[in-house]
């Protein structure tokens, strides 16, 4: 699961979209954080389906806060040290 969300369907106990009122199964993950609020390596995160991703992407991008767009299974494994993690690059 992705750290630091609390997007998560309680009836398949998969990430969900971070956008209002979507219950479709998060595949993005966008990571973007505030510069008036976080340091700079600080990453939050909102997950967001297929449909979803570019309006969400928008919104943070407008406000200068998006940071990183990757797939849910990328930020796992980035997470978990796997062979996509920045450490291995």
């Amino acid at each position: 699961m992705v750290s630091g969300t609390s997007a998560v369907n309680d009836e398949s106990n998969h990430p969900i979209c971070s956008a209002k009122g979507c219950r479709a199964d998060a595949v993005w993950v966008l990571a973007w954080n505030n510069p008036k609020l976080h340091t700079p390596e600080r990453r939050k995160t909102w997950l967001a389906c297929d449909e979803h991703r570019e309006h969400l992407s928008q919104f943070l991008g407008v406000r200068g806060f998006l940071k990183d767009v990757v797939t849910l299974a990328e930020w796992e494994s980035r997470a978990a040290g796997g062979p996509d993690s920045a450490a291995d690059r």
